[in-house]
Order: C-alpha cells, then sequence, then structure tokens
C-alpha cells in the first residue's frame, strides 16, 4: 500500500482516532485480516466473523508489529475507529486507486474467473509490474485488501469480481471503479441464488455498466461466443472488443487443437497480427480463457508475439483447479475441486477425456470423482442427471459420485444414459472414495476430482497423493 498516516486514514474512513500517541506514524505495511499475517508498519482490520472476532486479536496483531487496527469498537491499542470496518476499508481501497492512477482490470463471469484472472496477471507481468486478486477473494472484503497492495510501482491492477445477487458488482466497482471490465460468460452457477440466466446477465452487466465512456479510455472486453455476454454492448458508454472463435471476434483463436497430454494449441489473432500459442494448462475450455486475457494485453498494448509467449507459459497459480500431478506409479490425478458448476463440470470432464487419450496405449482408464453442485435451486435434479449422462457420452471409464442426494442424481443420470455394473457408482464420503480408488487405480489411469467447495472433495486429491490411508479432516 502507499504511505499513508494514521490521521490521513481516520480521515479517509470517518474515523476516530483511539490511543494513538502519535497520529503522524505511517502504515509502510499490508493492511490485513488475519493477526497471523502482520508485517511490521501493518494495519489490521478486524472483522466480526461468525466463529470469531477480529477484535479479540487485536492486542496479538500490535504485538506482532502493526502500526494500528482498524476497528468497529476500541481495542485498547492504538485503532482507528469507525462505524463500519468493511465500508471503512472499501473507502480506503478507492482512495488508494484513485491516487496511484493504476489501471484497473475487472473480470467477472459464471465460470472460469479464477483461471482467467490468473491467465491476466501473468502475461501482464511481462508488460510492467502487476497486483491481481490472490485465489478467489473477489468479494467486499478481498477485493479492497486487494487493491491496497497496490504501490506507486503498480501499473496494473486486476481484479476478479463475483456476484451473488443483483447490485453486487455495482458496489465493488464503485470501491475500486475499473477502466478495463472483462465479462467471460453468462452460465448457471448461482441459478437458484438469482432465479434465471437473464437475471446472471444482468448482475453481470454492472461491469460494463460502471466503465467510463470511450472518449475516457473505457473498455468493455466481451465474449462474442456468448449471446449473453455479446448483447452487454448496448449497455455501456465504453469501446467494446471482443474476444472468442466468432469470426467477427476482435481477438480470435483458429486451428484448434489438443496436444497428446491434453493442453490447446492455437493461432491467436489480434488486429495487430497473429502468433502461435500452446498452453500449459489442460482442458479445450482454457482457450476461452486465454483470448480474453489476450484480449485485454492488446487493449493495454502489448504486441501480439509477446502475448502469445506470455501464455504459453503461464500456468496455474491458484490451489486445487486443474491442478495436475503424475505419480510415480503412472496415475495422474486432476485435481480440480475448488468449486463446480454444470459449466466447469463439463468443461473438466471433456478435459479428462482429452488427458485420458494419452495413456490408453497402456491401458490407462479415466476416473470422474464428482460431488454435488451447489446453489442451482430447481434445476439442481436436471443438471446432476445431465452431467452424469455426459460422463456416459464422453466415455470416461468410471464416474465415482461422492455424497448424497445430488450425488446419486449423478449416478441415476450415468445410470439411465447406458452405464451399469462398476462404469458408475455411489459411494457415501471423501474416505470410501478414497478406499475404492486405492484398491483399483492402476498405471495410466487419470483421475479428475471435482465437486463444489462447500463439499470439501478436494480431501481424495489429497488423500490420493500423499499416499495416506485416511482422509484428513474426516
Amino acid at each position: 500500500m502507499i504511505a499513508l498516516t494514521l490521521a490521513e486514514i481516520a480521515d479517509i474512513t470517518g474515523g476516530r482516532p483511539h490511543d494513538i500517541p502519535d497520529p503522524s506514524v505511517r502504515i509502510a505495511g499490508p493492511v490485513v485480516i488475519d493477526s497471523r499475517q502482520v508485517e511490521p508498519g501493518s494495519l489490521f482490520a478486524a472483522f466480526e466473523g461468525e466463529h470469531v472476532d477480529g477484535h479479540d486479536y487485536a492486542e496479538r496483531a500490535v504485538a506482532a508489529g502493526a502500526a494500528a487496527v482498524l476497528c468497529a469498537r476500541p481495542v485498547g491499542v492504538p485503532a482507528i475507529v469507525v462505524p463500519d470496518v468493511e465500508k471503512a476499508l472499501g473507502a480506503l481501497a478507492r482512495t488508494v486507486v484513485e491516487r496511484l492512477g493504476t489501471d484497473v482490470v475487472a473480470l467477472t463471469g459464471s465460470a472460469g474467473k479464477t483461471s482467467t484472472k490468473d491467465l491476466i496477471a501473468q502475461v501482464l507481468q511481462h508488460h510492467a509490474p502487476t497486483v491481481w486478486t490472490p485465489g478467489s477473494l473477489n468479494n467486499e472484503i478481498g477485493l479492497p485488501l486487494t487493491a491496497l497492495k497496490a504501490t506507486e510501482e503498480t501499473r496494473h491492477l486486476v481484479l476478479e469480481m463475483g456476484a451473488r445477487g443483483i447490485g453486487h458488482i455495482a458496489y465493488l466497482t464503485g470501491l475500486t471503479p475499473p477502466r478495463i471490465g472483462l465479462v467471460l460468460n453468462v452460465g448457471t452457477a448461482h441459478i437458484g441464488e438469482f432465479g434465471g440466466r437473464e437475471a446472471i446477465a444482468q448482475a453481470k452487466g454492472e461491469l460494463v455498466e460502471a466503465l467510463p465512456s470511450e472518449a475516457e479510455g473505457g473498455v468493455a472486453v466481451l465474449n462474442a461466443d456468448d449471446l449473453l455476454v455479446r448483447a452487454m454492448s448496448a449497455r455501456t458508454k465504453a469501446r467494446t472488443v471482443l474476444f472468442g472463435e466468432a469470426e467477427d471476434a476482435d481477438v480470435r483463436a483458429t486451428e484448434v487443437r489438443m496436444t497428446p497430454a491434453g493442453q490447446p494449441s492455437f493461432t491467436l489473432h489480434t488486429p495487430t497480427g497473429c502468433s502461435d500459442v500452446t498452453l500449459r494448462l489442460y482442458g479445450e475450455h482454457h482457450v476461452s480463457n486465454a483470448l480474453a486475457a489476450a484480449a485485454v494485453a492488446h487493449v493495454l498494448g502489448m504486441p501480439v508475439e509477446e502475448i502469445a509467449t506470455a501464455l504459453s507459459g503461464a500456468g496455474t497459480l491458484s490451489r486445487w483447479r486443474m491442478e495436475v500431478t503424475e505419480r510415480e506409479d503412472g496415475v495422474t490425478i486432476v485435481n480440480d475441486a475448488y468449486n463446480a458448476n454444470p459449466e466447469s463440470m463439463r468443461a473438466a470432464l471433456r478435459a479428462l477425456v482429452a488427458m485420458g487419450e494419452a495413456g490408453k496405449a497402456d491401458g490407462g482408464r479415466t476416473w470422474a470423482v464428482l460431488g454435488p453442485m451447489a446453489e442451482l435451486g430447481d434445476e439442481s435434479l436436471a443438471e446432476h442427471d445431465a452431467v452424469g449422462r455426459l460422463a456416459v457420452r464422453l466415455n470416461v471409464s468410471r464416474l465415482v459420485a461422492v455424497g448424497g442426494r445430488e450425488a446419486s442424481w449423478l449416478q441415476l443420470g450415468a445410470y439411465n444414459e447406458g452405464s451399469w455394473g462398476e462404469e458408475s457408482v455411489l459411494v457415501s464420503d471423501a474416505q470410501a472414495a478414497v478406499d475404492l480408488l486405492r484398491s483399483e487405480l492402476r498405471p495410466g489411469d487419470v483421475v479428475l476430482v471435482k465437486a463444489s467447495r462447500s463439499v470439501g472433495l478436494e480431501r481424495v486429491a489429497l488423500a490420493l497423493l500423499e499416499g495416506e490411508g485416511e482422509v484428513a479432516g474426516r
């Protein structure tokens, strides 16, 4: 964060200094919400959580080096007391971003946000100092914390924005107003909360509505292959740049093909030229993510050759998202268990099949270890059934559905599509899945593990990689 005095922070946040002997002390370290992450000169923001109250850790944070605490009540150590810690954090972030004049790139979408954000970050790092959202910290707290990591050297600030309802993205754009807004897709993630794809499109489109006009440098980067996203061009005053495989896309891919290992390769076309790309990521769905990243980089002035080189060297920055590890015995584990929705499930299954092709000569099989997808509302039965059926249509060798009711719908869909006997099986929990896989995996097999975050199915992948007999945290 740029250096600010405690007096300046109190003024920005509308707070009252408490137990501060010297208001001219500067915050030189990061802003953190976990006392274990405090560094000398930090500002510790104390939030009241469901299970933990950050105010109880204020003294510990100051003892660890925090210069002060941003909090809702006096805590007996140097503090700035504000009416609302979340709003104060947002106000601080907005002031810092405005003072820096950094190019803010914001992105949203139903699927692929974090993978695309990681690609954009790695590509832009080739161009200039870049700060980006770690993992999926894309909400009212995570976004300002990321913005506050920017310094005077930061040229690009890449922010992932999530939404669970109308107005959420509009609020986030008010905290860190973007100049470039990227919308990836409109799918069915959280459809149970929104009520339909049209409502999801309305929410995602709040990003492009918040952009400055074309005359002021605003740019909306939109997916030409998603009709609901393409239509958002009518909702913005910014210049529109399209990406995708459509012929009229400004940034597009041709000659898309898969390597024997299941990694996509294509020719990248931009208005300034073309260049070949071979991604290190797995699955054809990453072509769209890569094009989105390329479009943002093009808008920011990077030449196509540099974009292609950066994309070809980019890897996975965030955990449990198509993390591919080959064990010493030749079994490949694909940990994609951070989250799941119908679109990402379908993409992961297709990636699994593509990866499995490489091992078929050695008798390798493909295993889809799948758990429930959350927040689908009335569409839950149909969507789980469809994923189970797709696994059969794609000729996945074995489907292991893990969990209760929703998992049974996955298995039933596979059964009704033509899977029988041991081709699909329902198991009760993660440990049962591990026990089954340990007894049957053989060299050349590829195992995909995927479910919604709340399921915690990453424990299956971790147990298979760690060689332990029990699932951690069972």
